[in-house]
């Protein structure tokens, strides 16, 4: 197990019944680099990872 699967573990015992938008996501991850200006390059990649999940053209 990654360190990071017991938060992802956490995130989804604590608000896994919860359903979000994109929107709601994306404002979230812009709240988290404003506090974490030092994690901006990893919350951008995984930002465009997820925008891309379903682009056969970036496989």
């Amino acid at each position: 197990m990654y360190f990071t699967d017991r938060g992802i573990e956490e995130l989804e015992k604590r608000r896994g019944d919860e359903d979000v938008t994109l929107a709601w996501l994306a404002d979230q991850l812009r709240t988290f680099v404003d506090i974490y200006p030092d994690h901006e390059i990893p919350i951008e990649r995984f930002a465009t990872w997820l925008a891309r999940a379903d682009d056969p053209d970036d496989e």
